[in-house]
C-alpha cells in the first residue's frame, strides 16, 4: 500500500489528483500512528508516558483537521465535476478503462488527436482526460481516460477517485483496453472486470481492446485470436487500426440511435443550443408550448435530455 501510495503522489499533476491522494495517505497512515504512539507508551515508561501522550494527541488532531480540509475541498472540486457532467448530459460518451499501463493513454491520444501524457509506467494517469472523438462526428462523442486499474487497488484510492471512475458510469461504450503482450493479460483482464463490477459499470456495454498486438509473435497472435475472437486486435501507434476502432465507437451510436420528439420550453435556450450543436436535429418547429424538435439520438441520450428539460 505504502509503494502504491507514493507511485499515486509523484503522478497526480492536477489539484484534484492532489488532494485524493494527500487524503488517502493520511487514512493510510492514522492507524499506524496510533499504534506507534501506544507501543512507545508501553516502552517509554511512567516519565515518558505524558510527553508521548501529549505528543500524539496534537498529531492526532492535525491529521483530523487537515483531513476534514482535504474533504471539504473534494467537495467543491466534485460539486464542479458533477456540475460539468450535467453538461454533458445527451452527449455521447466513450471512457477508456483497463489495467495500469496497457496503454489506455496512447489509444485516447490517437482517438482524439490530444496531447495527453503518455508514458510508460504505473499510474500514469490519474486525472479525468475529456476530448471530442477526431475527426469530429455530428453528433460529437466525446471520449475520456480514467485512472488505471490494479490487482487489490486499496479501497480508500478507489473511493478517492471516485470522481474518475464515474466518468466510466456516466459513458454509453467502455473501451477496455489490455496489453496484448504482457504475460498477466488474462489476470489483469479479470481485475478490470472486477473492479468495473465494483463501480456498478460491469453491466454497461464494452469493446475489449488487444492493445499493442504489433509486439506477440504470429502463434501468440492465433492463441489471442481463438480465445478472444470477439477482442479487436490493433497497436494504437498504427493508424489504420486507429481508423478501424474509430468505425466500430461510431457505428456503435449510430445503430443505437432512434427517433424520438422533444419539446423544449421557452426560457430553456441554453438545453437548446446543447441539442442544435451536439445532436442530430431532423425538424424543428414553435408553438405555444416552446420549440418542438425531431432528433435522432441513441436511448441514454434522449433520457438524459428530457431529465433536463424538466428540471
Amino acid at each position: 500500500m505504502a509503494v502504491i501510495l507514493e507511485i499515486f503522489h509523484r503522478h497526480a499533476r492536477t489539484k484534484e489528483a492532489q488532494l485524493q491522494v494527500e487524503l488517502a495517505r493520511l487514512k493510510y497512515l492514522t492507524p499506524r500512528e496510533r499504534v506507534s504512539g501506544a507501543k512507545e507508551r508501553r516502552d517509554g515508561g511512567r516519565g515518558a508516558r505524558g510527553v508521548s501522550e501529549s505528543f500524539h494527541e496534537i498529531e492526532r488532531r492535525k491529521v483530523r483537521d487537515r483531513t476534514g480540509e482535504l474533504q471539504r475541498e473534494l467537495k467543491a472540486v466534485h460539486r464542479g465535476q458533477v456540475e460539468r457532467r450535467r453538461h454533458r448530459e445527451g452527449l455521447s460518451k466513450v471512457a477508456i478503462v483497463g489495467y495500469t499501463n496497457a496503454g489506455k493513454s496512447s489509444v485516447m491520444r490517437a482517438l482524439t488527436s490530444s496531447e495527453v501524457l503518455v508514458a510508460d509506467r504505473l499510474f500514469a494517469t490519474l486525472d479525468t482526460t475529456v476530448r471530442a472523438l477526431q475527426p469530429e462526428t455530428q453528433p460529437r462523442i466525446l471520449v475520456s481516460d480514467t485512472v488505471g486499474f490494479i490487482r487489490n487497488l486499496p479501497h480508500d484510492l478507489v473511493a478517492s477517485f471516485r470522481s474518475t471512475l464515474d466518468e466510466a458510469l456516466d459513458a454509453s461504450l467502455l473501451l477496455h483496453v489490455a496489453d496484448a503482450a504482457d504475460p498477466a493479460l488474462r489476470p489483469h483482464i479479470q481485475v478490470t472486470k472486477e473492479v468495473l463490477e465494483d463501480i456498478g459499470a460491469g453491466k454497461l456495454p464494452s469493446l475489449l481492446i488487444l492493445n499493442k498486438i504489433d509486439i506477440p509473435d504470429s502463434s501468440q497472435k492465433a492463441l489471442l485470436d481463438k480465445e478472444f475472437p470477439e477482442a479487436i486486435a490493433m497497436s494504437a501507434l498504427n493508424p489504420k487500426d486507429i481508423e478501424a476502432l474509430r468505425f466500430r465507437i461510431v457505428s456503435f451510436f449510430l445503430d443505437n440511435m432512434a427517433q424520438a420528439e422533444l419539446v423544449v420550453p421557452y426560457g430553456k435556450e441554453g438545453v437548446l443550443g446543447n441539442i442544435r450543436e451536439n445532436i442530430h436535429v431532423l425538424r424543428e418547429s414553435y408553438d405555444e408550448k416552446g420549440i418542438r424538435l425531431t432528433i435522432k439520438a441513441n436511448p441514454d441520450t434522449v433520457t438524459a435530455l428530457k431529465r433536463r428539460l424538466t428540471s
